[in-house]
């Protein structure tokens, strides 16, 4: 295990780093040649938050916007004044460090801060270890992809 060579910085506590955020579609539609490489929507975000006590993406609704993520549904949930509806858009492409992946993300009023839940750390090997953020083998027999036993009948 190593640490992220990504810039990550460590502030009371809490551990923040460096993310671009892209259009997966947009991403596909550039790899097929529907549309040039150069028009694939993508941000880089700095000083997002590394949160293990959330499970998913959270980006401000600007950024979802500017990257034109499309809507996968509304959901009831939970604040500290009570509970209101949010919206979770769907095939965000994630990268942090060498790690890549496509989540869905919870959107956040314009004014918050970005910040990253412990389903897209897990599903990218990375791990929040003594406030600093580790990229996890992925290519040994230590990796952090398992199957477990499956039996055939």
């Amino acid at each position: 295990m190593h640490s992220a060579t990504n810039e990550h910085s460590t502030t009371m506590g809490k551990v923040y780093t460096t993310i671009t955020v892209a259009n997966r579609a947009d991403q596909i539609r550039a790899k097929d040649g529907t549309i040039p490489p150069d028009a694939v929507r993508s941000i880089t975000l700095e000083n997002v938050l590394v949160n293990p006590n959330i499970i998913k993406l959270c980006l401000p609704a600007n950024v979802i916007e500017q990257l034109g993520l499309e809507l996968a549904r509304e959901v009831t949930i939970q604040t500290e004044t009570g509970t209101k509806t949010a919206r979770i858009f769907q095939d965000v492409n994630l990268k942090i460090d060498d790690r890549e992946g496509t989540f869905e993300c919870l959107e956040l009023p314009d004014a918050s801060s970005a910040s990253i839940g412990t389903i897209p750390l897990d599903a990218m090997g990375l791990k929040l270890d003594n406030q600093t953020l580790n990229v996890l083998p992925d290519n040994s027999a230590e990796t952090y992809l398992t199957i477990p036993h499956l039996t055939i009948l």
